[in-house]
């Protein structure tokens, strides 16, 4: 086993694929479940569970059961886990929740593909996601839109929302998900999971669709820290040894705090609160430059696109996209090259303004999405300044981490009124994603785990 400790089961955990991802590891190390059983289970409760989600795109029985056959006695020997729809797999080319992809990667043994193999794991599907990536709600797909365990009406977010969704249903203890501009996060936040994006390059990118892309990371979406440090260590292939979070100190981003959802902010708020009677320090710290993420998180993710996709591939898969799609990817080509100077004047300001924080702070803390999950069928978030697109709100909170390439991590926090998640966003410096796990963890505790083992309904029915 790796240094993740094994946790509390959570309530209702009747059946073994109701175990969390480490507690799936344990026992089938110690043999009290036999592993090809929990696989069969699991491909069962996809199947009676996911209809309504459309987490889950591609299933394999046969090709996760030669994987089980062939697995080594890793730490996450014979646990099913789910990887979204932009790795390669032996058996299968990713389509980027498109058609296909345009960046020519074929099916084979992708990067992430090998460290859950090496560990281990099997893979026992392709989750949903965003169309190209290009999105933070998830309700745009060549396989329709994903949604949310919490109420299936609502987004289960982008891109990654497939991910998220299926551990918030509990259909998968553990997946693997991308974050270009938050698409881990927003998605854990949405679904009321925890979601690590990991340091940029830290994890090869071989296989991976998005591999040119000096914004995106891939990383674990899980049910509590442990589960997420655990998976963690596999993909990043070391230990992330646990510390005490006590003595590290709290950044506060004001600026991230205004023109928020009012049940967020003090769901937010009140775990802040939580940490600092735990005996963390807790200050202001304010980013220089940070007016301009958003922009400039949106024009680097645009321009990096338009450098890899050959115009040709492009005009050639645009019938095949959706309306918003066909329009992103003209206006793509209308970005003039100085736009992408600019955004890397911010770029190197935001980068410059973590290193600063960090002599103020050990990790810096906001809200993750700034509002709830919105339907489906209008994205559309109610803020204190007025109804603004999900997508417009969502990057301006995240975007700053995948600028600077540093790591983040988006905690559960509790439920609104309306019973929808909330999600704490915790950021650090770079290469030290353990930091991040430690405060999640101390919430964790702080909070009598509460907010992790929450259920969702749909998660609490008994399969057939």
């Amino acid at each position: 086993m790796t240094s993740a400790a094994i946790g509390e089961r959570p309530a209702g955990a009747d059946h073994p694929q109701d175990l969390s991802l480490r507690e799936q590891a344990r026992a089938i190390a110690t043999g009290e479940l036999d592993a090809t059983e929990l696989l069969e289970a699991t491909l069962s409760r996809i199947g009676e569970r996911d209809s309504e989600l459309n987490s889950i795109v591609d299933r394999f029985a046969s090709e996760s059961a030669q994987m089980l056959n062939e697995a080594p006695e890793g730490p996450l020997h014979g646990v099913p886990v789910a990887v979204k729809d932009m790795f390669a797999l032996p058996w299968r080319a990713p389509r980027d929740g498109s058609v296909g992809n345009v960046t020519g990667v074929e099916a084979g043994e992708s990067a992430v593909y090998r460290r859950l193999r090496d560990a281990g794991a099997v893979v026992v599907g392709v989750t949903n996601m965003h169309e190209h990536g290009a999105g933070s709600t998830g309700h745009i797909s060549a396989y329709g839109p994903c949604g949310n365990p919490w109420d299936p009406a609502r987004c289960g977010g982008g891109s990654s929302g497939g991910s998220a969704a299926a551990v918030g249903a509990r259909l998968v203890a553990g997946a693997v998900g991308t974050d270009g501009g938050g698409s881990i996060r927003y998605p854990a936040a949405y679904c009321g999971v925890t979601g690590l994006k990991l340091t940029w390059g830290l994890v090869p990118s071989d296989g991976y669709t998005h591999a040119y892309s000096s914004m995106s990371a891939p990383g674990p979406l899980c049910r509590d820290t442990g589960d997420t440090r655990l998976l963690a260590e596999a993909l990043v292939g070391r230990p992330l040894e646990g510390r005490r979070a006590q003595r590290l100190r709290l950044g506060i981003v004001p600026d991230f705090w205004d023109d928020v959802d009012p049940e967020i902010a003090e769901l937010c708020q009140a775990a802040v609160d939580e940490l600092c009677e735990a005996g963390m320090a807790v200050t202001e710290v304010h980013l220089e430059g940070i007016e301009h993420a958003r922009i400039a998180t949106v024009l680097r993710l645009w321009l990096e696109d338009a450098a890899v996709v050959p115009p040709q591939a492009a005009r050639e898969h645009e019938p095949d996209l959706s309306p918003i799609g066909r329009a992103l990817s003209k206006y793509r080509s209308l970005i003039p090259a100085e736009a992408l100077v600019r955004a890397d004047a911010v770029r190197a300001t935001l980068r410059r303004s973590l290193v600063e924080a960090g002599t103020q702070a050990d990790v810096l803390a906001w809200p993750t999405v700034a509002a709830p999950a919105p339907s489906i069928e209008d994205t559309t978030v109610r803020l204190p300044s007025g109804p603004v697109p999900a997508d417009y709100a969502n990057v301006r909170m995240g975007g700053i981490a995948n600028l600077t390439g540093a790591p983040a991590l988006s905690a559960p926090v509790g439920l609104t009124r309306a019973g929808l998640p909330a999600g704490l966003h915790l950021m650090t410096q770079w290469r030290d994603p353990e930091r991040l796990l430690d405060v999640a963890e101390l919430l964790e505790q702080v909070t009598d785990r509460r907010h992790v083992n929450a259920v969702p309904p749909m998660a609490q029915a008994t399969p057939v």
